[in-house]
């Protein structure tokens, strides 16, 4: 690839990230305004799944499915659903970079569920890896309760929940990834994305219906978190099945991993969130091995 295509790809992958990575702070923005995390999950999906869907429309893609496919995605869309809700549970309820470390934890639940499921042993550098990044987390969530000064017991009162969201949607996440991996590879990535954010979005809808109806925000900075986080979930995407194939870069380059570390500038910039040093310095440690796995995995 020539120089300035790679730039340009590079520029557009860090794009993609610090859109990924404002989408949680606009939402988390919207939450502490009135909007509820269903919601946010309904509208998110919904208008992605039509953004998605138009660009295999304009392409005049083919939407066969084959028997593998049509049973697997049902499956896949659900698992979508429950990561979606859990990681927007754990967003709403910690410092955003909190949760987003909390979910880059996906990349050892992936090797759990290999295993499990397909019966593939983890590679030697994910074993390896496991240890630091769990370090590193340890660190970023101040396990001990020592940074805020509160001690253990009542720091895990205030984080606990939001860090079982986090890495529940890890968990989740990596089940969904093995399973697309083998029993929906072959399928158009914008054609599972579409059918994949319109199980979401119907899911979402039915559990807002159960719910007692949608629970939206109650003040202008609300409904600016809800329309950007709409807009920037559903453009990230858009970019990611457009501009991306043209540069000859697929949209799971681990660049994009950076995610929490635009979210925790962006969050202190606009809601104000701060952590501490040396829970920063674990940040670092946690997207900079999953940047390492990525990156070998793409050599």
């Amino acid at each position: 690839m020539p120089a300035a295509a790679s730039r340009a790809a590079f520029a557009t992958l860090l794009l993609i990230a610090l859109m990924m990575g404002a989408n949680h702070v606009a939402a988390r923005l919207a939450f502490d305004h009135g909007l509820d995390v269903t919601t946010a999950v309904a509208v998110r999906s919904g208008v992605t799944a039509l953004a998605v869907g138009g660009l295999l429309l304009a392409a005049q893609a083919s939407w066969q499915l084959g028997p593998r496919e049509r049973r697997a995605m049902p499956l896949i869309g659900l698992l979508i659903a429950a990561q979606s809700f859990c990681l927007y549970s754990a967003v709403a309820r910690l410092p955003v970079a909190l949760a987003l470390l909390a979910f880059n934890t996906y990349p050892l639940w992936t090797a759990l569920a290999a295993r499990l499921l397909y019966g593939h042993r983890a590679e030697r550098r994910v074993l390896l890896a496991m240890p630091v990044l769990l370090a590193g987390l340890a660190l970023a969530l101040d396990v001990s309760g020592a940074v805020s000064g509160l001690g253990l017991e009542a720091h895990w009162q205030r984080i606990g929940a939001g860090v079982a969201f986090g890495l529940a949607a890890a968990a989740i996440f990596g089940v969904a990834l093995v399973l697309t991996q083998h029993e929906a590879g072959r399928l158009d990535g914008r054609l599972r994305t579409a059918l994949t954010m319109a199980i979401v979005a119907l899911l979402a809808g039915v559990a807002i219906v159960l719910q007692g109806g949608p629970r939206l925000p109650t003040a202008p900075a609300g409904w600016v978190g809800l329309c950007a986080l709409t807009l920037l979930y559903g453009t990230a995407f858009t970019i990611m099945f457009t501009v991306l194939p043209r540069l000859g870069v697929v949209g799971s380059s681990p660049i994009m991993n950076v995610e929490p570390i635009f979210a925790l500038v962006l969050a202190w910039a606009v809601l104000g969130q701060a952590i501490a040093p040396l829970q920063v310095a674990g940040g670092l440690v946690v997207v900079a091995t999953v940047m390492v796995l990525g990156l070998r995995r793409a050599s």
